[in-house]
């Protein structure tokens, strides 16, 4: 008799290979998407404001209308500078993802 527990840990490891595997063809990442990463990848996009309650909020331009987005709130001036410097580097990895598989290490 199986355990339901087992059953479930079989189901959530299919689960994870179907969403979290590499495919034979290039995943379906549209060109708007691509240029939006790219956007949010080069940091003069993006700036931190001070609120009326004394923290800093990390916002990023909009690509076509001149207005901006707010993202995050920190205490901090260095901490917002930090959550900046992480969406960079998160979008920056995405993009190099979407380029396919690259070779990491290889073996004699």
């Amino acid at each position: 008799m199986f355990s339901h527990n087992l059953i479930k840990t079989k189901t959530m490891t299919y689960f994870y290979y179907k969403t979290n595997s590499w495919s034979n063809s290039t995943p379906a990442i549209t060109e708007e998407t691509k240029n939006f990463w790219s956007h949010l990848s080069d940091k003069k996009n993006w700036r931190i404001t001070q609120l009326p309650n004394g923290y800093y909020q990390t916002e990023y331009k909009d690509m076509v209308e001149d207005e901006w987005h707010d993202v995050t709130r920190r205490e901090t001036i260095d901490s917002a500078e930090s959550a900046i410097d992480g969406s960079i580097e998160h979008y920056t990895k995405r993009l190099d993802f979407i380029k396919g598989p690259k070779v990491v290490k290889t073996f004699k």
